[in-house]
Formats: structure tokens, sequence, C-alpha cells
């Protein structure tokens, strides 16, 4: 059995990773295979192209890469014509993946979307090509079956892999022992996966660390970088702010470590978040962008919150930030919600108390393995009717 995977975020990478382990574990022989992410190249996948390194978001970062994409969409084409997988499962990053999903429907390969993009939130019209090149969605949202369901989409909810990641994951007790001080008050800062993302939030980021700064001489300012490039980014911009003094520390591949330690985060919108739920850790969310950008946002997207936790509850767990032009308003927002968190025990208590209760009410183990069995039930069973070469 030869499953293909297409993964370009490098949440889904580990994501993927996970399930490529559960479905090992079920079959043994199985073949994988991926434009993916160096994860899933760990767990034993072959990488055709390592899609994670184009990560980004939004039509004004896309474009100086178009012909690149042009290109690994007539090279997925190839593949897919030349190798002929049993399966071929899709991980968020629609942009692209709705061209693999087509592709791999003309040639009758069995086509699954695991953890799909968020369509009822910024494209719900776009329902028209899961039901045209999607055969199965795997849900890790449970309000997200019954989105698909009555659209006409087959799904299974099967839990979010976040979870389970948390739950599995071993923290590294060293960078903990380092971080805890019972003298420190730690807010964790998590300026985003993506290199775009860092770019536009973490001078921000800086802003209002060094009015927090002055308010909390005691305070200290961790900072998640996802990638050694992003660590010299960060680099970069303090050093362009004067911020060099500030009680900042940089930390590379440390995000779970920086979410338990810390009392609150300042976290830039993503699927962190799902962590950060987890692991009842509050958090001010924040999304900068340019205007461009955050125009067509407010005109596309049909739903009313950023962050998961707050998209699930349908309420305002975590304060979010959408920002763009001058942010000295946002700044000064998120400066008193942070604050108050730090001075006021009892304001932080409340907000962790909100998380614990959405995590108890929606959460469910076993994502990753469901997703697997999932998976193998439906290529296993089915006959697949795979266009003649």
């Amino acid at each position: 059995m030869h499953l293909f995977f297409s993964v370009g975020e490098p949440s889904g990478d580990q994501h993927t990773a996970l399930l490529i382990q559960e479905i090992r574990n079920r079959s043994p022989h199985a073949r994988f295979s991926a434009f993916g992410g160096p994860e899933m190249q760990a767990s034993g996948c072959h990488l055709e192209v390592r899609l994670t390194d184009y990560a980004v978001m939004g039509i004004f970062n896309v474009l100086p890469l178009i012909f690149k994409f042009i290109g690994l969409i007539k090279q997925v084409g190839t593949y897919l014509e030349t190798e002929r997988p049993d399966a071929v499962i899709l991980v968020d990053f629609p942009g692209f993946n709705w061209w693999v999903a087509k592709k791999a429907k003309s040639l009758g390969i069995p086509v699954f979307y695991y953890l799909p993009p968020q369509l009822w939130a910024w494209a719900p019209w776009r329902i028209r090509r899961v039901r045209k090149n999607i055969d199965y969605v795997l849900s890790g949202l449970k309000f997200e079956k019954q989105w698909y369901e009555s659209r006409g989409v087959k799904v299974d909810y099967i839990g979010h892999p976040f979870f389970d990641e948390v739950i599995s994951k071993p923290l590294d007790q060293e960078t903990l022992e380092e971080l805890a001080d019972s003298e420190k008050k730690i807010v964790g800062i998590l300026p985003g996966s993506r290199t775009s993302e860092v770019t536009y939030n973490f001078p921000l980021m800086l802003r209002i660390i060094r009015q927090l700064s002055q308010k909390f001489p005691s305070a200290v300012f961790p900072v998640a970088c996802y990638r050694e490039a992003h660590l010299e980014l960060c680099t970069k911009f303090m050093k362009q702010q004067a911020a060099t003094d500030l009680p900042i520390k940089l930390y590379l591949k440390k995000t779970s470590e920086i979410i338990e330690a810390a009392q609150c985060c300042l976290m830039v919108s993503g699927s962190v978040s799902l962590e950060l739920l987890a692991r009842k850790t509050p958090a001010v969310v924040i999304y900068r962008s340019h205007w461009g950008m955050y125009v067509m946002a407010n005109l596309l997207i049909t739903c009313k919150y950023m962050s998961l936790p707050n998209l699930i509850a349908d309420r305002e767990l975590l304060p979010e930030f959408p920002s763009a032009g001058s942010p000295k308003k946002d700044i000064e927002k998120i400066t008193t919600i942070i604050g108050d968190w730090l001075c006021t025990p009892l304001s932080l208590e409340r907000a962790r108390n909100k998380l614990l209760s959405l995590y108890n009410e929606t959460v469910i183990p076993g994502a990753s393995a469901q997703a697997a069995e999932t998976i193998l039930k439906h290529v296993q069973t089915e006959p697949q009717q795979k266009a003649a070469a």
C-alpha cells in the first residue's frame, strides 16, 4: 500500500508525522511519500519536495512564489501519474492542495482531506471543490462535522491531533528549570511559524514587551522561534529597535516548554492556540498584516473570531487583535490585558478556568490513531477506480 501526502504547513508536518507512525503501527509494510516537511521525513516518509519551506499566507505573499507553485503543481501531477498511489491525503494548505486533489481525482485515486481548511470561516463557496474532488474529510473540530455533512460531504470527526501531541510529547526539563523562577513573571512570546508572520508581528511584539517591562520589571519574555531563520530574524528586529536590553531570550523549538512555563502568552493567531488550550495558558492573540490583506480578510472571512478556542467556544476566551495601520491603540489594549493578568492572580485564574472548561467539554483523545484507522478502512475496503495509465 502506497500513501501520498501533500502537507504545506509546519503544524501539518507535525500532525502528519504522528499519523504516519499510527498507520505504520497498523500496516508495517505501507509505503509513504510526500510533498511535506522534515518531521514527516524523520517518521520514515520519503520526501519528493520539502513543501513546508514555501508556507506563506495571503495573496500578496504568494504572488512572488507563483511560478514556483506552478512548477510544483506540474511536478506533483507527474508524480501521481507515474506512481499511482493507493490514496492521496491532503493536510490544510488549500491553495496548493486543491490542485493536488483535482489531479488525483482525475486519476481515480481516493482523496482524503485531513484537518481541512476552515472554509466555514473564509470561503464557504469553495465547498463545491470539496464535493467534486474530495472523497472523505477527516475533521479535527466537532462543529465542522455538521457543517460538512449538511453540505453533502462525507466526513468523520476524529478529534484534533494537537491534543495527542501535548499529552505524548516529553518536555525538555532543562528548559523548564531554566524558565522556572518563583520571583519572575513569565510572558511567553509566540511570533508564528511562518516567516511572514514573524516579519509582520515581532516588531509590534517588541513594542508591547517594552511597555510591559517598564510596568513589571520582574517580568521575562521567552520567545519561541520555530526555525533557526526565525531566531536570526528576531535578533535582527531586536537590534533595529534597540531592544537587546529587554529581558528577552530567544529559544529554538521550545514552544511547548514556553507555553507550559508561562503565566500567559502573547501569540500570533494560528493552530498553536490549541496547545494553549491544552495547557490552559491564557493568551492575547494578534495578527498584523498590511492593509490590503486586512481589508480582504474583513470582506471574505465570515466568522467573528481568529483563534480556534474562540471559534470552538463561540465566544472570546482569548482576546483578539487583528491589526493594520497604526498599532498604537492595540498596543495599549494588549498591554492593559496582560498587565491585569500579571498583577491580579484572580483575573488570571478566571482566564485559565475558561480554558479548562472548554477543554473538558470538547477534547477527545486518540485523533491520530482514529485518523489512521479511518484511512486504512476506506483504502482497504473500497474498490479503486483508477484511470488507465
